[in-house]
Formats: structure tokens, C-alpha cells, sequence
């Protein structure tokens, strides 16, 4: 019996271009991809239409019967530059904040900070109609993720990257999202393979951008090399586990009882 391709739901940003290079370069694993937005990309292993999948820190705690299966991932060990929050008024300022919908992870890590670092008590606002960035109040600030940061940068006066205060509050590295796979429903040979893969695509990140379009943006190479970082090792797995934590009390506060 003919035995069908692994299936992989994977972000669809510049910062998981190396992983999917190295996902269709690989020697031993067959595997059908599937890019979408963080938030879906959740949704799609959540729904069954994935056996593996590069899942956000924020939607770990959604999926209880889910185990990390690699030793890479979505990470920054300083700026990440692509989640940060963006605003005319220093951040004590702001009074409404408006939440990219793409990413469940920035936006309960934006209402950490806003608690536990910059104190403040903003209101919140869904960020679904992205003209609003163009059109903003006085005292508005704007969570914006992936690579529609780059079309903004430069555009207002203050712009807060989300892993560097992370990393004030906590003095730790922040992770975006694991590799992740129902316990005992993927071959080890498979998560092996899929190991392998990864390893390659992060020693060509080079070949990744240009394989996927991206050598005419001059800051791909550098975000890719100086700005994410892919090992999710010792000291992010611990950061991973603090993220978690504060995540259980925040959502505790926001639905007591």
C-alpha cells in the first residue's frame, strides 16, 4: 500500500524560508506543505489537515496532546525586528492598541508587556482593516508581525521590537513557534528526517532566498542571519516555559472565576 506524503503547515513569512528550503531539498522526507499566517497555521494542525506543524508559542497551550519534536525554531536572541509594536507617543502614551490577528503569540506577549513591563492599561482593538496603520489617532500604537513590518518601518516616531523587551523583563530570548506533532502519531524515522531537513536549510539560508524570490530585499539576508534565530536550545526552552507561565496567568486574569 502506496504510503502518502507527510503533511507540514508551516508560517508563511521570510523567517521560515530556510526551513522550507530545506523541507523540499531533503533526501528522505517526502512532505506536502502548507504556508499560511501563524494563527491559521495552528488552525490547520488543530483541524487534522496537518500531521506536523510550526506551531506559534501562543497556541501551544490549545493543543494539549502536542510534543516538541525538534531542536529548531522560530527564535530571537535580540531584536527580531518583525513583531514590534509601532506608535507616535512613547509607549507610556499610547492608549489603544491595535492587535495584528495573525499571530496569537505577539498579541498575549504585547499584553505581558503591557503589564509587567510598560504598565500601562490600554484599550484593544482587532487590527483586521491594515489602512488603519496609515490613518492612525494620536495616541494609537500598532502590534504589527512578519513582513508587513517592513513596509512600515521608519513610518512612525517610536517603534518597540517585542523580543527586546521581552528580554528586559525577563533577561532571556523569546520563542515565536515549534516544531510540533501529536504524541506518538509521527514514525521517529519521519521526525528524524524532518531533523535533517531543517539543519540544511538554516547552513543555506542564502540559497533559500534566492530560491524563494527574495535577493532583491536588501535586509533578507541579515534578518535571516542576525535577526531570527532557529536553535531552540537550552536557554529558549526555558524562555519557552516562562512565556507559558505568564501566558496561564494573563488569560487567568482576563477570565476569572
Amino acid at each position: 500500500m502506496a504510503v502518502g506524503n507527510t503533511k507540514i503547515a508551516a508560517v508563511s513569512y521570510l523567517n521560515t524560508v530556510p526551513f522550507i528550503y530545506g523541507i523540499n531539498h531533503a533526501d528522505m522526507l517526502r512532505a506536502d506543505v502548507l504556508l499560511a499566517p501563524p494563527a491559521q497555521c495552528a488552525k490547520n494542525f488543530i483541524d487534522g489537515n496537518a500531521d506536523i506543524a510550526l506551531v506559534p508559542a501562543g497556541a501551544l497551550d490549545l493543543i494539549p496532546d502536542a510534543e516538541i519534536i525538534t531542536n529548531f525554531c522560530l527564535g530571537a536572541e535580540k531584536s527580531v525586528r518583525t513583531v514590534t509594536v509601532m506608535s507616535n507617543v512613547p509607549i507610556a502614551d499610547v492608549s489603544k492598541i491595535w492587535l495584528d490577528c495573525h499571530s496569537m503569540t505577539s498579541v498575549r506577549l504585547t499584553k505581558i508587556l503591557a503589564d509587567e513591563l510598560w504598565n500601562i492599561k490600554p484599550e484593544w482593538a482587532d487590527l483586521t482593516d491594515y489602512s488603519v496603520v496609515d490613518n492612525p489617532a494620536p495616541n494609537d500604537g500598532f502590534l504589527l508581525i512578519g513582513d508587513k513590518v517592513f513596509n512600515h518601518e521608519g513610518q512612525f516616531r517610536y517603534t518597540y521590537d517585542l523580543a527586546d523587551c521581552w528580554r528586559e523583563l525577563t533577561g532571556k530570548p523569546f520563542v515565536f513557534a515549534v516544531w510540533i506533532a501529536r504524541k506518538g502519531c509521527i514514525a521517529p524515522e519521519t521526525i528524524d528526517a524532518l531533523e535533517n531537513s531543517l539543519e540544511l536549510g538554516v547552513e543555506r539560508i542564502w540559497e533559500a532566498i534566492v530560491e524563494y524570490g527574495h535577493s532583491d530585499k536588501d535586509y533578507a539576508y541579515a534578518y535571516l542571519t542576525e535577526n531570527i534565530d532557529f536553535l531552540f536550545d537550552y536557554d529558549k526552552r526555558q524562555a519557552l516555559d516562562l512565556y507559558r507561565e505568564k501566558v496561564k496567568k494573563l488569560t487567568a486574569h482576563a477570565n476569572p472565576g
